[in-house]
């Protein structure tokens, strides 16, 4: 039956753009007319069908959740903008290679075909494709981005390195591999050797080199994000989405994005990222090159590992404790610092992290999205934790209020959608279970869908908690959780656990503590009376798992 709609959709198109296409036989002479198509003085028309068009290709209702169902008119408007709003030379090979597919191609390969080259939404992808809540075969087909990206060709990469490296090729007597090892978004790694003057020594290393369409297709990418939240917010004005903040959150998703293209950024990121696991077991960052880098190629020396996800069989033993170390080493580590300035890398999909079995250590690749959590910001994620354990609504309500950017127009309203966010979660959390981080980001997650706005750091941290969440269940299945991993750590270190706590909580934050925890007896008493119908339910519950095990 999809089939069926698909052929039939590419068929009208096809004899829509007739005219246009009319004596062309081959791939290149249809993308030349369609693109023509484009520039005539009919282009906005044709740009309008193709964006409608491209949205009955991939439905929404394959991207968002049924969770978020009201959210899709306006994804499906977004996903028409973008498409509409691609240059010409562009959007014409997409639309011929969408119309050539066969008929049976299923939407998801569909889709996956359309975003290449178009490294904004295939950023946005990897985030996705560790969506637990996402249809699977969607998951399946975007984990593709991790690694599975092929938009480049070697001689392409060489000739970039010959270009920028010239005279250090031959200083260092480098030798560059005939194959490309791996893509990403926005860039293409490439195997070397050199010899290393300190060493003496011929060593390995990796050239991550920028693809040579990224600064133009980037550059327009970034624009029509910045133009998105505009044309949605005009659209769905009346629309009963809460559209607040929408402008203010895509700029800083736009900003942060542009990192990826910021390599002297990320070779500074990376020196200190080094600095930072050097002293952690089992851990290791690969080693910046500097003289063979340039604004544009960042050198590393090679690590050896293997696809966290793919490195370990279903039978193997190792695939909790390194599921574990995962969420210890990225989230656990950077939460509990002493330093002022918490720097947690911000794109840990699975394409991102290696495992070296033989070694038994983890590698941390890509340290282009990186952010900094202050302390301010870690003492109030805490707080929030800890008041939400407490089932302390007014506490709870004050930790958000701190975290939230604060604008005086719209203070009362989203004062008023987070109380009513944060009482209706802990109502609806069972009595015998206590709640903790990962609760604490689908909170402010679920906060910030109404249009209530938080600092760009911590929108960076919510999704690298999620899409490092979905990565744990892939390596370990559901017997692994990023809340309790995160707890065994902050136990088994408990010393540097309370010098953090006592480092970030201040006198007044401990008396609200102490206040709250005398008078959460109170607080359940009065559930447990007030409606026995859910404790007692979740009490046998409890009892029977218990039991079980």
């Amino acid at each position: 039956m999809e089939h069926h709609r698909i052929k039939i959709e590419t068929d009208e198109l096809q004899e829509a753009l007739g005219p246009f296409l009319h004596g062309y036989k081959t791939t290149a002479a249809r993308i030349s007319a369609i693109e023509a198509a484009l520039g005539s003085a009919a282009g906005k028309f044709w740009r309008d069908e193709l964006g409608k068009w491209t949205v009955r290709m991939v439905p929404v209702d394959l991207l968002v959740p049924e969770e978020y169902r009201r959210w899709r008119p306006l994804v499906r408007d977004a996903m028409g903008f973008v498409v509409s709003r691609l240059a010409a030379n562009r959007l014409a090979p997409k639309v011929v290679e969408q119309m050539e597919l066969a008929a049976d191609t299923p939407p998801e390969a569909r889709l996956l075909r359309f975003i290449a080259k178009v490294p904004g939404l295939q950023k946005i992808g990897q985030v996705l494709a560790r969506n637990r809540k996402l249809d699977p075969r969607v998951r399946r087909a975007l984990s593709e981005l991790e690694n599975g990206i092929s938009d480049v060709s070697i001689n392409e990469i060489r000739a970039i390195i010959v270009q920028q490296l010239r005279p250090q090729l031959a200083k260092y007597a480098v030798e560059i591999d005939s194959a490309i090892l791996c893509e990403a978004s926005v860039s293409a790694v490439v195997r070397f050797t050199w010899r290393n003057p300190e060493s003496g020594r011929r060593e390995r290393g990796v050239f991550k080199v920028l693809k040579p369409y990224i600064p133009s297709c980037y550059a327009e990418d970034m624009k029509i994000l910045q133009h998105l939240a505009g044309y949605l917010a005009r659209k769905h004005r009346a629309g009963g989405v809460r559209l607040g903040g929408l402008a203010e959150t895509l700029t800083e998703i736009r900003l942060l994005l542009e990192r990826e293209v910021d390599f002297r950024g990320e070779q500074t990121t990376l020196l200190n990222a080094l600095q930072m696991y050097r002293s952690v077991p089992g851990v290791r960052v690969p080693r910046l090159i500097e003289p063979l880098s340039t604004d544009i190629i960042t050198a590393l020396t090679q690590e050896s590992g293997v696809k966290v996800t793919e490195a370990l069989g279903r039978a193997d033993t190792d695939r909790a404790s390194v599921a574990e170390r995962l969420a210890e080493v990225l989230i656990a580590i950077p939460a509990l610092t002493r330093d002022k300035d918490a720097v947690f890398h911000a794109d840990p999909h699975a394409g991102n992290l290696l495992y070296d079995k033989r070694r038994g250590e983890l590698v941390i690749l890509d340290w282009a999205l990186t952010e900094h959590l202050t302390r301010a910001q870690r003492k109030n994620v805490l707080m929030l934790v800890l008041m939400m354990i407490l089932r302390d609504v007014d506490g709870a309500c004050g930790a958000v209020e701190r975290l939230r950017q604060r604008h005086a127009a719209e203070d009362q309203e989203q004062t008023r959608i987070v109380r009513e966010h944060v009482k209706r979660f802990l109502d609806a959390l069972p009595l015998f279970e206590v709640p903790a981080a990962m609760g604490a980001m689908r909170l402010l997650d679920e906060i910030a869908m109404e249009g209530v706005r938080f600092p760009a750091a911590l929108l960076m941290f919510r999704k690298a908690s999620f899409t490092l969440d979905g990565v744990l269940e892939d390596i370990a299945g559901s017997s692994i959780r990023m809340d309790s991993a995160i707890t065994r750590y902050a136990l088994e270190h408990w010393a540097a656990t309370c010098t953090a706590l006592f480092s970030l909580l201040s006198p007044s934050d401990w008396m609200a503590l102490d206040w709250s925890a005398m008078t959460f007896a109170s607080r359940m008493g009065a559930r447990v009376v007030l409606r026995p119908w859910t404790w007692v339910p979740e009490l046998l519950h409890s009892r029977a798992a218990q039991t079980a095990q």
